[in-house]
């Protein structure tokens, strides 16, 4: 085991927290960021300010303008953009775009990484569209919008939710049930450009959290024509196409809520060392002392599982079980953290005096999203039963 951080990505972190407090912080107070996220020209602003600073797209591939990090590399650079909540879209590293980043430099075509990739890279937002109203979601395989394969091209007909980032993004990725194709019916990814007819956002959904550039939107497909070169990878390959995506975007959610955890521990602890109570700072009575100590021991068991993780998936491996155990740890950890913090700051974490009220809303949707921890738990028991059937 190597634990030493090499420098180039110490100096890299560094430069990214700086870039953070001098230049993002400043903006959480901008009325441009609204309830659906910061709007166009905020966004806009800010990743001009990134690429002036060199952090960028840290995790897009070299030959699109990023700066190439590996998976673990990203767990420290994304950490310290994370410290602000507004610091994955100034940096372009949130999500979706951060994890179709990903899935389009595993699967696109050459056309397609003309096409849709490098104009990500270089700072176009897209969305990706699975989940569904009453369907997909924990459970992908309840999936209930269709493709059909007909004379005219796929025709798509289907509602989907919760679609982070589709107002005003430029391209979609589409996951739809196939049909028609005989023994290649399943799920396929499309991919198109935005906006295009058959394509209607509904509304926009309100949530507790309000980071994500385009908020959530409810989507209908009505009768959306597509053709094969539409098509992202291989037909009836989607499922498959998601686990591409989906170990990296957990732990790339962890990175980055764990920045917003230490944000709110570093509010906490300032506020307990300078704090006065029955003769004594804050900090100094154990009850609060206690939770300090607790949300230290359980950012740092959180941080090392997710790099663990990490490190799995630059090997060349799946990572399937060490991404989802780093994403139950760190999502209940975050959610932990954040919790302890507001309670000591007492009436003043429950307002927007500090950052922390703020941060409190945005990160409990984590422990839902990317699979909720039930799911993660069952899946986990399901395969330590397995095994304990082999050894019986």
């Amino acid at each position: 085991m190597e634990f030493t951080i090499p420098t180039r990505l110490r100096d890299l972190a560094a430069r990214t927290r700086s870039f953070i407090e001098q230049d993002i912080i400043p903006f959480e107070k901008d009325p441009r960021w609204g309830a659906h996220g910061p709007d166009e020209d905020m966004r806009q602003e800010m990743n001009a300010l990134a690429r002036k600073a060199g952090v960028f797209a840290p995790h897009a591939p070299t030959e699109f303008g990023g700066l190439g990090l590996g998976h673990l590399d990203r767990a420290f650079v994304f950490e310290e953009a994370g410290y602000s909540i507004l610091g994955p879209s100034a940096l372009h590293c949130g999500a979706p775009d951060e994890g179709n980043v990903h899935l389009l430099e595993v699967v696109a075509n050459s056309q397609q990484r003309r096409d849709y990739l490098e104009p990500l890279c270089r700072g176009e937002r897209s969305c990706f569209a699975m989940t569904e109203p009453g369907g997909a979601g924990a459970d992908p395989m309840m999936m209930q919008t269709t493709a059909e394969l007909t004379e005219d091209g796929y025709v798509i007909n289907g509602r989907k939710w919760l679609i982070t980032g589709a107002r005003n993004a430029s391209f979609m990725i589409i996951m739809a049930k196939t049909v028609g194709l005989g023994e290649q019916d399943g799920a396929t990814m499309f991919l198109t450009r935005l906006p295009r007819e058959g394509i209607v956002i509904e509304r926009d959904m309100n949530t507790m959290d309000s980071s994500f550039a385009g908020g959530h939107s409810v989507i209908r497909f009505d009768n959306l024509v597509l053709q094969k070169e539409d098509i992202l990878g291989a037909p009836g390959e989607g499922f498959k196409y998601a686990q591409v995506r989906l170990a990296p975007a957990r732990l790339t959610h962890c990175m980055r809520w764990l920045g917003s955890a230490r944000r709110a521990h570093d509010t906490a602890a300032r506020y307990a060392a300078s704090r006065h109570a029955f003769g004594k700072p804050l900090g100094e009575h154990e009850g609060v002392g206690f939770m300090l100590a607790d949300n230290e021991m359980e950012m740092r068991s959180a941080r090392l599982s997710l790099q663990q993780a990490a490190w799995v998936l630059d090997q060349g491996e799946r990572g399937t079980t060490e991404s989802s155990m780093a994403k139950v740890q760190c999502s209940e950890t975050i959610w932990n953290v954040v919790d302890r913090s507001m309670q000591i700051l007492g009436g003043a974490g429950i307002t927007d005096e500090t950052p922390v009220e703020r941060i409190f809303r945005e990160v409990r949707g984590f422990r839902i999203y990317d699979g909720p921890s039930e799911v993660h738990r069952w899946s986990l028991a399901r395969k330590v039963l397995k095994q304990a059937g082999r050894n019986a």
